[in-house]
């Protein structure tokens, strides 16, 4: 199998797994894919939910932000979407999403929608850093790794399927240094995608969740691959701010302002290559170290 073809069969299992099956009542039935975390991947529920809340938007109000809480561990088996109408105003559309596993809520959102508006505009300038280009992938860095890591990291990707991140500046997973500042990472997309804006957006969502908490701990030089600490997220906000196109490479640059309380709280930027602010995150995480027997 040539290296193309298994990224068209990552990307097109991808979205696979953001397909809906409608089930009546704003109503849906979505599948899981197990990407080796011990929970379902949280952009993976992220995206999902958004999908849902769109198939009862109409098309021309795209999603301008989200706020999504955890509630509970998700298993690796399928989840149930409840769509509630909450408001459809003159320019504005809220929905609220429910994720169900059985008995268990696992996750609720509200998302807002807006028509196509005119206004002022500024943004936050995209920071100098190296090109995409030569770098090497997440999935590159971590194989080199492979032999020096538990046993129970040899078969898991522990990465979105169908997205390659490549990280500016590499650290060594098992020994990460003390660094301040952000974090910086290309993504896209490993095949070219659908020319539908609603994709690129639950696609991002899906992203956006990998690696964010990662600034939580990287102030103290913790590993998670020594098992030195816990990571879940808590909650998670996104706001969109222009469209783009995931099958393009942006770049992702997140930091950390603050942690304590056995939470960390991070936010992060997405930007095109041609510099132009795209979407905004922000997410609270669990963070907690692991007790020495």
């Amino acid at each position: 199998m040539t290296d193309s073809t298994h990224a068209r069969q990552q990307v097109d299992q991808l979205l696979a797994l953001m397909q809906l099956d409608a089930v009546g009542g704003d109503h849906f039935h979505a599948q899981s894919d197990n990407i080796g975390t011990p929970a379902v991947f949280g952009g993976q529920v992220l995206g999902q939910a958004l999908r849902a809340a769109y198939l009862t938007v109409a098309p021309d109000r795209p999603v301008h932000s989200l706020h999504g809480y955890f509630l509970l561990p998700g298993e690796h088996a399928p989840i149930d979407y409840e769509v509630t109408r909450v408001r459809d105003g003159r320019s504005f559309s809220m929905r609220r999403v429910v994720a169900r596993q059985g008995e268990n809520i696992i996750f609720e959102m509200n998302a807002s929608f807006q028509t196509a508006s005119d206004g002022v505009e500024h943004q936050a300038s995209m920071p100098q850093v190296a090109g995409p280009e030569g770098l090497q992938s997440e999935h590159e860095l971590r194989q080199a790794l492979i032999p020096h890591l538990p046993p129970y990291f040899h078969d898991k990707t522990l990465a979105p399927r169908g997205l390659e991140y490549r990280p500016v500046e590499p650290v060594d997973l098992l020994n990460p240094p003390k660094r301040e500042g952000s974090i910086a990472i290309w993504v896209r997309a490993m095949a070219p995608l659908p020319d539908d804006p609603v994709v690129h957006r639950a696609l991002l969502a899906y992203g956006s969740d990998h690696g964010l908490l990662l600034a939580a701990i990287a102030p103290h030089g913790l590993s998670l691959f020594r098992g030195e600490v816990r990571l879940a997220s808590l909650d998670h906000a996104m706001w969109f701010h222009r469209d783009f196109r995931l099958d393009d490479w942006l770049l992702y640059v997140f930091d950390s302002p603050s942690a304590g309380g056995a939470r960390g709280l991070c936010q992060g930027r997405f930007y095109t290559r041609q510099g132009q602010l795209v979407a905004s995150v922000m997410q609270e995480g669990m963070v907690r170290p692991w007790l020495k027997r």
